[in-house]
């Protein structure tokens, strides 16, 4: 792969990350420790992942239990749970904290499909701005003499191609995100 184009991956892979990243973070009526990746807590002034304070474990298909190491923060925990966007309500017994997670209706899974795939969409339009920022780089080599017409159709090429296949990665990261959401 030509140098000039591997930052351009390198973008267009990190969207990918990114868009696997997002879904992840959809809950889908299973337990999932992701959802937790987001929330921060304040342990000891300083905001820190939930896995950095905690043990935890997915016990059962539906729930998820928290385990602090010290026992004051699981007030601390809980609160930075409510204040989340995870709509769910942990309950705890001093020690442990858990979060079971309600079997979601038709019309919710119908709404996340519906944000899992304009998620996608948002991902390949910004693979697409990946490919016209090169375009644009490699045309600007072209007027300038630095590379010759053959060499920029080539890349161009390529380019078109490295988009074509992470746009249909985004495809495929939908497709089997909504399916999962969909599965009952």
């Amino acid at each position: 792969m030509d140098e000039r184009i591997k930052v351009y991956d390198e973008k267009m892979q990190k969207t990918i990350e990114f868009l696997e990243e997002d879904y992840a973070s959809i809950r889908a009526g299973r337990a999932n420790p992701h959802l937790l990746d987001k929330i921060k807590v304040d342990y000891y002034g300083t905001p820190s992942g939930l896995n950095a304070v905690a043990n935890i474990s997915v016990p059962e298909a539906r729930i998820i239990q928290i385990q602090p190491w010290e026992a004051k923060m699981v007030k601390e925990i809980s609160k930075a749970i409510l204040a989340s966007d995870l709509g769910i309500t942990p309950t705890d017994d001093g020690r442990v904290i858990r979060l079971v997670f309600p079997e979601l209706t038709e019309d919710r899974r119908k709404e996340l499909a519906k944000d899992i795939k304009k998620k996608g969409e948002n991902a390949k339009v910004a693979v697409r701005n990946v490919r016209r920022d090169a375009n644009e780089a490699i045309k600007k080599l072209g007027k300038s003499g630095e590379i010759s017409e053959d060499v920029q159709k080539q890349i161009e090429d390529e380019i078109n191609k490295m988009t074509e296949k992470y746009c249909d990665n985004c495809d495929k990261l939908s497709e089997a995100k909504t399916k999962e959401i969909m599965t009952v």
